[in-house]
């Protein structure tokens, strides 16, 4: 298979994760969909590799955090209140 494939399934990956947070964002209800994303995002980082892609490797890795990254967002926001 090339390159171009696995980067392809790679971006998908990403995007798929993002769709699973939209639920939570448009209807500003805690729907567990996005907890799909430690599921489909390394998957798809995994891709990124077999792609030697590097955006979808870090798009993916970004995705697979992301709920990290925003716990940690809004704690050291809320610090500063």
């Amino acid at each position: 298979m090339s390159n171009k494939l696995w980067t392809t399934l790679s971006i998908i990956c990403a995007f798929v994760g993002l769709a699973l947070w939209l639920p939570n964002i448009i209807f500003q209800f805690g729907y567990s969909f996005w907890a799909l994303t430690f599921l489909v995002n390394p998957i798809g980082a995994l891709f990124g590799l077999i792609g030697k892609s590097k955006l979808g490797v870090v798009l993916n890795l970004i995705m697979t955090f992301n709920f990290f990254i925003l716990m940690f967002i809004g704690y050291f926001l809320l610090s500063w209140l």
